[in-house]
């Protein structure tokens, strides 16, 4: 008997997935030619320092928290990095993920044991669900948050949930439906991407190499 779901899930990796490509990529692009363009005026000042190096080496000192302040927001800061972390390795270490990749990039690399992405998807949906307790518990953090900061939650958790699902067929669920409503929920995130705070995996680079070199250029550091 033919599963009533098969052509669901064939429709989220073909057309749905090409369509999610696009609008991603596309919008991606957009982003930033809108932000190059922009530009900045020109500093006729004599630099004092180095702006390129001071500017690159902003790029990853702002990775690190800086002096005391995960003392001062622990949660935050840990399951920021947990979060972003397990995401990155379920995502880049899953054995059909690498292939999606390969496909699209020719790029590949070897693919990690199944029992550690699952680890590392777990971690990650328990620190997005500390994340969240410290928005709604913590008054500044409260009063920051907009609505489209818990769709971009809900959007990073959901693939990490639903793939979790599929693999593993919890409560005897069906694979092939769950399959595609973990693809569809990585389309959806592909579609927010280029839209919504997500987009600061792409920008982070070039704000910091921005500030860093502003800073570089008084001859400072950033």
């Amino acid at each position: 008997m033919n599963n009533p779901y098969f052509d669901l899930l064939m429709w989220a990796r073909g057309p749905g997935f090409n369509i999610a490509l696009i609008i991603m990529v596309g919008g991606i692009l957009l982003r930033v030619v809108e932000i190059l363009v922009l530009g900045r005026a020109k500093n006729l000042a004599k630099p004092k320092g180095n702006p390129v190096a001071q500017g690159i080496k902003t790029i990853f000192t702002r990775s690190v928290a800086r002096k005391g302040m995960i003392k001062e927001a622990p949660v935050t800061y840990v399951a920021g990095y947990v979060f972003h972390l397990g995401f990155a390795v379920a995502f880049l270490f899953l054995g059909a993920h690498i292939a999606l990749i390969d496909q699209l990039l020719g790029l590949s690399w070897p693919d990690v044991n199944k029992a550690l992405i699952e680890t590392a998807a777990v971690l990650a949906v328990i620190a997005a669900v500390a994340l969240a307790y410290t928005r709604r518990t913590d008054p500044v953090r409260r009063a920051l948050t907009r609505f489209d900061d818990w769709v971009v939650l809900l959007l990073s958790v959901l693939p990490l949930i639903t793939g979790y699902i599929a693999v593993n067929r919890v409560f005897g669920v069906d694979a092939t439906l769950w399959m595609a409503i973990h693809i569809l929920t990585a389309e959806l995130l592909m579609i927010a991407f280029p839209f919504t705070k997500l987009m600061h995996a792409v920008t982070f680079a070039i704000s910091r190499y921005y500030n860093g070199s502003i800073q570089g250029r008084k001859g400072a550091e950033s």
